[in-house]
């Protein structure tokens, strides 16, 4: 029997289908619908698994469940998802795990995105060799996890939301309403809000008509990796404060948990790759508590498909070593 996951983001679906031994055998990514609402993104998720499993040949029939992987607040039991604040109009709590069972016959399992992605990494990912990790995951948002001896912390449900640290006391505000968060400075839509702001006071930057180009809405991160490879100037700024905050955030999780490795991940950070870690390496060093003994600070290596395969695993059944997991498709989201 094969296994779905779905990982679901401000600007795309990207579902991997999983055979027993842990091969991803089909996929689809399209973009996450922005002018419908929760209904129409529940409906693209759905288009999104049916043609992944086309992709790999096979009926949905042959699903022993499906994993998605959100944002936001999840309640397992009550099998939804609330404030997710980067999804089109999903600021109320929606019921996801009744809508996508019934729309797919097949049992759905429901976890925070940013989660599934570090449990993926833990598990088959470059956190394989540590049994104590930090996910730090920059997209449309900045998400994290925390792993423990081995085990995904939860606490009551909301472990992990590094992204609304605050690194900058009543400094920029975050798209969840509050000021000076990690997200603030390190999310895509927050950086994004920033550089339109800079434009309307006279700044110059091509990350405009990069995004025009390459037929975007956003600033996908693409959109970024491009204009940092042309120096410019606003983009330059924009992801080096993004490293900065990105840097203290960590050293404060580091010195208060302690762990072995700092994974980074997310469509920005698997993009610009090792020089943005590298970056956040130097600008958490200065605040470690033991620099003497810092974490190792890695890419994630499950890229672009992290997240749904993590997802993946959500559904109940052994996952054996896989023989092709670290594909990656394009991270420009």
């Amino acid at each position: 029997m094969l296994r779905a996951g779905v990982d679901l983001g401000g600007t795309k679906i990207q579902v991997a289908i999983l055979d027993p031994d842990g091969n991803v055998v089909g996929q689809c990514r399209i973009p996450t619908p922005q002018d419908a609402g929760p209904p129409g993104v529940l409906t693209a998720i759905v288009t999104a698994v049916r043609s992944a499993m086309l992709d790999a040949q096979a009926e949905t029939s042959d699903l022993m469940g499906v994993g998605l992987g959100a944002p936001g607040q999840i309640d397992h039991a009550a099998g939804t998802v609330s404030h997710a604040g980067n999804l089109p109009d999903w600021l109320g709590t929606v019921a996801v795990t009744s809508v996508l069972r019934d729309a797919l016959g097949v049992p759905i399992e429901l976890a925070n995105d940013v989660q599934v992605g570090i449990m993926a990494e833990s598990k088959l990912g470059a956190g394989r060799p540590y049994s104590s990790l930090l996910g730090i995951f920059c997209g449309t948002g900045v998400g994290g996890g925390v792993v423990l001896n081995d085990t995904l912390w939860l606490g009551r449900g909301a472990a992990g939301e590094i992204g609304h640290m605050v690194v900058v006391p009543n400094g920029e505000k975050c798209p969840c309403g509050r000021r000076g968060c990690l997200e603030a400075y390190a999310g895509r839509s927050a950086m994004e809000i920033e550089a339109r702001r800079r434009v309307k006071h006279g700044h110059k930057t091509d990350l405009f008509h990069i995004m025009q180009h390459k037929g975007r809405d956003r600033l996908a991160s693409g959109v970024w990796a491009k204009a940092l490879a042309q120096q410019d100037k606003m983009a330059k700024q924009l992801i080096h404060r993004a490293e900065w905050a990105v840097g203290i955030a960590a050293a404060s999780a580091v010195n208060l948990l302690d762990v072995e490795a700092v994974i980074i991940g997310g469509g920005l950070g698997c993009r610009l790759g090792p020089p943005f870690v590298d970056r956040i390496r130097e600008s958490m060093m200065p605040h470690l508590i033991l620099p003497e003994r810092p974490p190792q600070v890695l890419v994630a290596a499950l890229g672009d498909l992290g997240g749904a395969t993590g997802a993946a695993l959500l559904v109940e059944h052994t996952v054996s070593p896989p023989g092709d997991l670290a594909t990656v498709t394009d991270p420009d989201e």
